[in-house]
């Protein structure tokens, strides 16, 4: 199964998407949103990224004050998960804020840069590729 890694870039406001085979990336299984990993794991020597957040494979979004990693059905008020509407409750289903193998999408933000830019390691190519496709 794939493992999608989002990884936003706070300096340039740029973020890069990057697919593992989970067996691949089973060193940050059990991690929590807010962690702070080496991105090493990730093809970016050098780097450390920060968890913010993710998605299940049916597309339950993670939320950091739900400990573990099991879905459950929150009364919610606003906050991840939730568009607010001002005066309404209602319950939505969660995941918790832990890595398993029912993850499908991890978002992550570069919190110590690396000797080589990411663009040079994530690649660019995807602008080039579509501006030969539109002629």
């Amino acid at each position: 199964m794939m493992i999608k890694f989002v990884i936003s870039d706070p300096k340039t406001g740029k973020s890069y998407q990057k697919e593992f085979e989970d067996k691949a990336v089973s060193g940050i299984m059990g991690k929590k949103i807010g962690d702070e990993i080496d991105a090493g794991i990730l093809s970016l020597p050098g780097y450390k990224v920060t968890i913010t957040g993710g998605s299940d494979t049916d597309g339950f979004g993670m939320r950091k004050d739900v400990d573990g990693s099991s879905r459950k059905r929150l009364l919610l008020k606003r906050g991840p998960g939730y568009k607010y509407n001002k005066g309404i409750r209602i319950r939505k289903g969660v995941r918790g804020n832990t890595l398993s193998s029912a993850i499908a999408q991890v978002n992550m933000k570069i919190t110590k840069a690396g000797a080589k830019k990411i663009e040079d390691l994530l690649g660019a190519k995807e602008e080039e590729n579509s501006e030969d496709k539109k002629e």
